[in-house]
């Protein structure tokens, strides 16, 4: 892993500290990187609370469809990401007959949704299969009320599940391509993400350009990532 690193590091900086800086603060990239990092954090909040109230009815509550619906979340894992992105632009494009949100910044919100919902509830749901349900009844025979048995007992036992969902969403939000680069429409300072910046600079035959802002990406990412995952720590053993 640290070798492919190590070549985008030195590719970056093939052109001296200065033809980096230039590139790295190119205000096209500048956009479309805070656009990805608003657009991910945006995602992880969403996936939080959703993907673990999904969790919560898939193992809690018996419905008819579950078995389907159980089957379905898993969908975007399988489905070739460009394949994804086509549903998506038939399903939203121009002449959509629900709502046209192709090329707008709520259309790469949606299709982000799409294919980083099931980390956090393929991560959460096992935890609530595990989870001990005479905890919760003791606790209800004491008087606690729902909101109580799981703010105190549910929640502190499910936050590193939720925790590890969210960095995955967040690292799949931030490099996704395929889903994103047609229902988006590539509109620079609008709707133009990281991925396709970069792709489009490497089309464009500007590979230090493409290699400054993927290492900028990279940092940005990895910062959020160790964040993430010293508080997974933290409430770990604080649980305990």
């Amino acid at each position: 892993m640290l070798l492919p690193l190590a070549a985008l590091a030195a590719r970056a900086r093939s052109g001296g500290w200065h033809d980096f800086w230039q590139a790295a603060s190119n205000p096209q990239g500048t956009a479309a990187l805070k656009l990805t990092l608003g657009l991910a954090c945006g995602i992880v909040l969403v996936n939080a609370v959703m993907g673990t109230l999904i969790a919560w009815v898939l193992v809690r509550d018996d419905f008819p469809g579950k078995v389907v619906l159980n089957a379905v979340i898993d969908l975007p894992f399988a489905l070739p990401t460009i394949v994804a992105g086509l549903t998506l632009l038939t399903l939203y494009g121009p002449n959509s007959k629900i709502h046209s949100l192709a090329f707008t910044r709520a259309g790469v919100f949606v299709a982000l949704l799409f294919v980083t919902l099931p980390f956090v509830v393929r991560t959460v749901q096992p935890v609530l299969l595990e989870l001990d349900r005479e905890m919760e009844e003791a606790a209800a025979s004491l008087g606690a009320g729902k909101v109580a048995v799981f703010r105190r007992i549910v929640f502190p036992n499910l936050l590193p599940a939720i925790l590890s969902g969210i960095a995955l969403a967040f690292a799949r939000a931030i490099g996704e391509f395929g889903a994103v680069v047609l229902i988006s429409g590539n509109l620079p300072f609008k709707t133009e993400v990281a991925s396709v910046f970069i792709f489009g600079q490497l089309n464009a035959d500007n590979t230090n350009g493409a290699a400054a802002l993927s290492l900028e990406l990279l940092a940005l990412s990895f910062a959020v990532l160790l964040g993430i995952g010293a508080l997974r720590r933290w409430s770990t053993r604080h649980d305990r």
